[in-house]
């Protein structure tokens, strides 16, 4: 690892309240990142062009399957092909373009920040993780440690960034805490949870948790605009829990007064055609 990379690390886990990360861990994953930013299509001038991030900020394997393929539906949702980043670890044959870590996923977010127009086009950021309660979004990784990301904390990474157009979707138990934090009239954050509710399917075996099955393995397959997604989502997420005797995960859904704009052009150019899920469901659906 080069020194100014280490030295870059350092300051970000400590941003963080986290460990440093061994010497020499991340310059193979470094040069990965580097690379797919590198390869990231420049934005349009005069169309609302989404960039994506997703991050499996938790080395548990569901968190990671879940984000390599939330990498492609996003992508296909948003017209987002060329212009979508995915940090999580590979299983086999299927890559992501680097595993996620702080310094990785602000890299990351400051990469597509050069390459877009900030004020024009939007950022799409999916991040999936245990959370706790009252504390925010759990990272671990056994290369590097584990440490909880804040409300505040996420917040300051991306306001970092200078990005005006943000629909912010995390998937995590307790999700709801940075509601207060990231809204905003030109953002719309997702949770998965209500902040003090749980959300499920988190087993390490599985391909999808629940949120990421409803919504990305599901309702985002569908031509519909995005607050009906949601509605969708959150509908088949309910009757899982009912099924199963879960107490309600109550997903959030806050968009600002001024994101229709942006809202409605990515809307326009969804695609009109239905895809099938993959993998293996959680909420008992027939494909």
């Amino acid at each position: 690892m080069s020194r100014p990379l280490e030295l870059a690390l350092a300051c970000f886990l400590a941003l963080l309240g986290a460990p440093e990360a061994p010497a020499q861990s991340l310059s193979d994953n470094e040069q990965r990142m580097r690379a797919a930013l590198a390869a990231l299509q420049p934005q349009r001038p005069g169309v609302v062009d989404a960039y994506v991030i997703v991050a499996a900020l938790d080395a548990d394997p569901v968190f990671n399957r879940e984000a390599r393929e939330a990498g492609r539906v996003l992508a296909r949702r948003f017209d987002a092909e060329g212009r979508t980043l995915v940090l999580a670890h590979d299983e086999g044959a299927d890559k992501a373009d680097a595993a996620t870590s702080p310094p990785v996923l602000e890299e990351a977010l400051q990469g597509v920040a050069a390459k877009m127009n900030r004020d024009e086009d939007v950022l799409v950021l999916y991040t999936t993780s245990h959370g706790s309660p009252d504390a925010g979004l759990n990272f671990r990784d056994p290369a590097i440690g584990a440490l909880v990301i804040a409300p505040n904390q996420l917040a300051a990474v991306l306001g970092r960034t200078g990005i005006k157009n943000r629909l912010l979707i995390l998937q995590a138990c307790f999700s709801g805490q940075f509601v207060r934090a990231l809204k905003g009239p030109t953002t719309i954050v997702v949770t998965a949870a209500a902040e003090d509710r749980s959300s499920f399917g988190c087993e390490a075996g599985n391909d999808w948790t629940y949120f990421g099955d409803a919504l990305i393995n599901h309702a985002f397959r569908q031509p519909l605009p995005l607050d009906i997604q949601f509605r969708r989502a959150s509908a088949l997420i309910a009757a899982a829990e009912a099924r199963d005797g879960l107490t309600p995960s109550n997903p959030q859904f806050n968009i600002g007064s001024d994101a229709g704009k942006w809202l409605n052009a990515l809307d326009q150019r969804e695609p009109q055609t239905a895809a099938l899920p993959v993998g293996q469901t959680v909420l008992g659906l027939a494909k």
